[in-house]
């Protein structure tokens, strides 16, 4: 597979492409794979810039030598381009959100070859369109991915894992979500465990993790529990989204998943259950590729 190494070999691609009525696949026909710089990392505003073609390990091992992480653990290990166009995340989703959450700006090439930035380098920024977020999920579609620019988190002194086996899952989930409690990552292993990651001061861990046991009992475990629903998630063959107040209907009807309930997913060994968006949100999902790439040549 190809791979530019720059912006300009990447406006050059597609604009010829463009110009030949070419359809390009982005990760099969034209890659990042070559894009893999940190081009900034400004440790004091908690923000950095990298090119899309960084694999999420490479940049957290940069990122640790300073104390800071970028608080995302998809399953498997993505590239930044990779991570934005699908959406990816992990655990850590349940405190910290998706990738949206946390981009600041992008560069993109869009599929005439025009260079488009959006967004910026640090946490308030209000300037030009909300790209950033736009491309968050569109698959390659929309435009491709060169750069982006996320905020960060510092990387907490003290890490502890929680898991009970409650006879009511639903209840206890429940009573987490209404608690003063403030997990990192709150999962359902399903059928029948529920796990909690309390991350920050030592002393703050202590009483978190304190407070969890009287309310829903269980003992702690190690890394192995998140490793565990990772691989889960990343092993599933469908997903099933349900407004989080359902989690007790989600449960009785599934046999197996990972679910996050603040989210509302869950993923399961089976096919997944999506609603079908609205006619209204279809037709708006249109406009934006007509808008984007009015030759259809992102397919």
């Amino acid at each position: 597979m190809p791979s530019v190494s720059s912006l300009a070999e990447a406006a050059a691609f597609f604009a010829a492409a463009h110009a030949e009525g070419r359809r390009v696949r982005i990760g099969e026909d034209v890659t990042t794979e070559a894009l893999s710089r940190i081009l900034e990392h400004e440790a004091g505003d908690l923000t950095c810039t990298v090119e899309a073609g960084l694999r999420l390990s490479a940049l957290q091992s940069a990122l640790a030598r300073h104390g800071q992480r970028l608080s995302l653990d998809p399953p498997d290990d993505p590239t930044i381009g990779a991570l934005l166009a699908e959406n990816l995340s992990g655990p850590l989703r349940h405190r910290f959100g998706a990738p949206r959450d946390l981009v600041l700006g992008v560069t993109l090439v869009l599929a005439d070859g025009t260079i488009a930035s959006a967004g910026g380098k640090v946490v308030k920024n209000v300037a030009g369109y909300d790209l950033a977020r736009l491309v968050c999920g569109s698959r390659g579609r929309l435009a491709f991915i060169a750069r982006a620019s996320f905020r960060l988190h510092p990387l907490p002194k003290a890490a502890r894992t929680l898991v009970a086996e409650p006879g009511d899952v639903a209840g206890a989930v429940g009573a987490l979500l209404r608690s003063q409690l403030a997990p990192s990552a709150l999962d359902v292993l399903h059928p029948g465990r529920v796990a909690l990651l309390f991350e920050g001061s030592p002393r703050a861990v202590e009483s978190q993790l304190a407070r969890a046991r009287a309310l829903v009992g269980g003992e702690e475990a190690g890394l192995e529990v998140w490793e565990e629903s990772r691989r889960r998630q990343g092993e599933a063959r469908g997903s099933v989204l349900f407004p989080p107040g359902e989690l007790r209907a989600v449960l009785e009807r599934l046999e197996q998943a990972v679910v996050r309930p603040a989210a509302g997913v869950a993923y399961t060994p089976g096919p997944g259950e999506r609603p079908e968006p609205p006619e209204a949100l279809r037709r708006l999902h249109e406009r934006l590729r007509a808008a984007f790439d009015p030759r259809g040549v992102l397919t």
